[in-house]
């Protein structure tokens, strides 16, 4: 009887011991979820980021279909390292001016004009290619207009994260945003690949042109007293090189710029180097180069959960990514084979994605709201204005070296961002030191 009324209690202790284990588990994984997605919890950035999950993935089946459009019309890596270029043209030259228009206008409008832009421009070239003969030179000419479109379009993007979500919440929504675009990422290109296959080529840029509805939409939607207006500024002489003194006046906000556009020029050429690899390297299809995409996508979600997960972003932070992000842009270009290569893309997504996100996030939190736009210019410019440098000479290096080559420059690029990030630390850390001596 004794043994029994043991036993019993030793069970009853046991699965107490089980459900209260359980419950702990649940609430740490509800608690690791709720500051995760914390920026979602505000429904106009829900409704944000629900419009551009399906805009973006149409923007990536395009960027699929225009590569594989310029490589069926010339098969020259060059003329494909020009498309990109051109795309990004109109950011390098004028950047600081498309930030300064971004601080006076109110973005919510202007997002809905330049969305709308960009819709029709992939309306009118996809019916080009469905119905007409383009040459490399109609190519040319659309991409340079889309990259007008972009010069407003990207900062009033940055800025406008804020005006939904607040400052507290502003390190979670972005590195969420990276992950929408990601999200994207990974499903554009796939059924890209397979438009392609089944229905040609200006399908992509036709089913690309009705997603441009869903983000306007969202916009259209939102509560516009629940928005928190940055400050604008109000037209005056000199704002450009205002913008330009203040980012060079500021170490941590100029190492970071400097970070970013290093890696902009030679690593994020992914519209050149992915689609040389998949074309020459491994002598595949557009379905490769698609999934190949995606793989880099599923990485790049990964790593912009862990950075939102994370919260506050930091130099420390930054400087480590980068290490990362060198090592596995390495890894890539000395894959010897096709399994590998997507096994090596998941790092290579995970941190090209973290450091994109911290250094956004790290870039809005350190900058006034009366220079966010311009700010936010000098990073785009950074980012993705470098590309007509970098695209050209990234598809030079593989023309003349192979695609490997090509792909491993970025890694050299990266490392002596990793140095820059790390100098600027170091001197901050010093600088904290003496103040408190």
């Amino acid at each position: 009887m004794a043994n029994t009324r043991s036993l019993a209690l030793v069970d009853g202790f046991h699965a107490r011991t089980s459900a209260e284990s359980e419950h702990s588990a649940m609430s740490w994984m509800g608690a690791a979820a709720s500051k995760t997605f914390a920026a979602l919890g505000v429904r106009n950035f829900r409704l944000y980021t629900i419009g551009q999950l399906i805009s973006i993935s149409g923007t990536w089946m395009q960027g699929i279909a225009q590569s594989w459009l310029v490589l069926k019309l010339t098969g020259s890596p060059i003329d494909l390292g020009i498309v990109v270029a051109l795309a990004f043209l109109p950011i390098l030259v004028a950047g600081p001016y498309g930030g300064t228009i971004v601080d006076r206008l109110p973005k919510r409008t202007l997002l809905i004009t330049t969305q709308a832009c960009a819709g029709l421009l992939a309306l009118g070239l996809g019916l080009l290619v469905t119905f007409g003969h383009p040459t490399v030179w109609v190519v040319y000419g659309f991409a340079f207009v889309l990259g007008i479109v972009n010069l407003f379009d990207m900062p009033a993007r940055q800025a406008f994260v804020q005006e939904m979500v607040g400052r507290d919440l502003l390190p979670n929504a972005v590195s969420l945003n990276s992950v929408l675009v990601n999200a994207g990422r990974i499903v554009g290109p796939a059924i890209g690949g397979v438009v392609i296959a089944v229905f040609g080529i200006g399908a992509c840029f036709l089913i690309n042109s009705g997603t441009f509805v869903a983000v306007i939409g969202a916009l259209a939607l939102m509560r516009t007293a629940e928005l928190l207006p940055i400050q604008t500024v109000e037209r005056e002489k000199g704002q450009v090189r205002a913008g330009l003194r203040y980012a060079a006046g500021h170490p941590e906000i100029r190492a970071v710029l400097i970070a970013v556009a290093l890696i902009g020029v030679f690593a994020f050429n992914y519209n050149v180097t992915l689609a040389l690899m998949a074309k020459e390297t491994f002598h595949g299809s557009a379905a490769l180069l698609g999934w190949m995409s995606s793989v880099v996508g599923v990485g790049a979600v990964v790593g912009g959960l862990l950075v939102a997960h994370r919260g506050r972003p930091s130099m420390r932070l930054l400087t480590a990514i980068s290490v990362g992000f060198t090592l596995a842009i390495i890894f890539v270009a000395l894959a010897p084979n096709e399994t590998v290569v997507f096994l090596s893309m998941v790092p290579l997504g995970a941190t090209s994605i973290a450091f994109v996100a911290t250094a956004n996030a790290t870039l809005q939190l350190a900058t006034e709201e009366q220079m966010r736009g311009r700010v936010m210019a000098l990073y785009t410019v950074g980012f993705l204005g470098t590309t007509p440098i970098g695209a050209p000479l990234v598809g030079w290096l593989a023309a003349a070296f192979g695609p490997r080559v090509a792909i491993a420059s970025g890694g050299v690029a990266t490392l002596l961002a990793t140095f820059v990030l790390a100098r600027a630390h170091r001197d901050a850390e010093a600088e904290k030191r003496l103040a408190l001596s």
